[in-house]
């Protein structure tokens, strides 16, 4: 059975940091692109990170860029995605997906999706 499962989500404070998980399984990580998204509620779906399968090339939202850093372990069949200097504002549910075609911000391009994570920013 295909299937992406994210961790690490929580609540934290402003300021601090997070590192969220996505692990894949019933399927090898390494043809597949991988996009972190979020969605806050009342808001659409919102690309934050992806990381290529060829070369491994990465790209952020501008919102995130400084502080979100993506990578992947294709040997754990895993990408994580390590959020540093969390703001309010980075509230939401975070999601991997899979994708076969490559990085893109357009969730229809993705073939596999995770179920979710909350992150929640918060004094």
């Amino acid at each position: 059975q295909v299937q992406l499962v994210e961790s690490g989500g929580g609540l934290v404070q402003p300021g601090g940091s997070l590192r969220l998980s996505c692990a894949a399984s019933g399927f090898t990580l390494d043809y597949y692109a991988i996009g972190w998204f979020r969605q806050a509620p009342g808001k659409e779906r919102e690309g934050v990170s992806c990381i290529s399968s060829s070369d491994g090339s990465t790209y952020y939202a501008d919102s995130v860029k400084g502080r979100f850093t993506i990578s992947r372990d294709n040997a754990k069949n895993t990408v994580s995605l390590q959020m540093n200097s969390l703001k309010p504002e980075d509230t939401a549910v975070y999601y991997c997906a899979a994708s076969i075609v490559g990085c893109s911000v357009y969730v229809g391009q993705y073939d596999y999706w995770g179920q979710g994570t909350q992150v929640t920013v918060s004094s």
